[in-house]
């Protein structure tokens, strides 16, 4: 079945750059990113990969865990992190899963079910849809996907940005505007009674239109 937003996300054990993993246990209670990618030893999936590395401990802080998967042996994982390292300049300092009998990539609707063959004789453009990206609460459901094409890199900043915004409309049931960034102006959604603001924002807010209440983000 497609998975949604709000959906539980698949759990499943897998092995790993850093052994084998149960997905749920994994997590804990913490927040955490599954990123995949079609195959190992890809130029743009390259580059990505370093990136995250370098930017993993902006994740840590946010108590956010990160996990790769690709269509590959953990064997090759580690030959092709050993490419990373060298051209990137980062060690890839999170797990990466296996994924030979592509089971993860159909768990997660990124194959369809009835994909098969041997996962090591399956060209990039055989897996081009395993390109996406999930972001999911301690409570184990999705709260955001990205899916991108082979030939463009993601962008990691928006997926870091991405989660501040998570973070802050899960813990104070708030919106962000567009192109919003930590620190700037929020929004209180429109399931969000004056009423209830009034309670939970005594400083008030500015309203150019009654459905458009625009407030100071909060700092705890």
């Amino acid at each position: 079945m497609p998975l949604r937003i709000g959906d539980e996300v698949p759990d499943f054990t897998a092995e790993t750059t850093e052994g084998q993993v149960r997905f749920h246990d994994w997590i804990g209670d913490h927040w955490a990113i599954l990123f995949s990618h079609p195959k190992d030893f890809t130029p743009v999936c390259t580059t990505e990969l370093g990136y995250m590395a370098g930017l993993k401990p902006e994740f840590d802080k946010r108590r956010c865990r990160i996990i790769g998967l690709s269509v590959d042996a953990v064997s090759d994982h580690s030959r092709w992190i050993q490419d990373i390292r060298e051209t990137r300049g980062h060690a890839v300092n999170y797990p990466l899963i296996s994924d030979l009998e592509l089971k993860v990539a159909k768990l997660f609707d990124m194959l369809h079910p009835n994909a098969s063959g041997d996962a090591r004789a399956r060209t990039p453009a055989d897996n081009a849809t395993v390109r996406s990206v999930f972001l999911i609460g301690p409570d184990k459901k999705i709260k955001a996907m990205l899916t991108y094409p082979m030939s463009m890199g993601r962008n990691f900043d928006e997926v870091l940005r991405l989660l501040d915004s998570l973070q802050l409309t899960a813990k104070h049931n708030l919106a962000t505007p567009v192109n919003w960034k930590p620190g700037e102006d929020v929004i209180i959604p429109p399931s969000v009674s004056d009423d209830m603001a009034r309670q939970k924002y005594p400083g008030g807010w500015k309203a150019p239109k009654p459905y458009l209440r625009v407030l100071p983000q909060p700092r705890t």
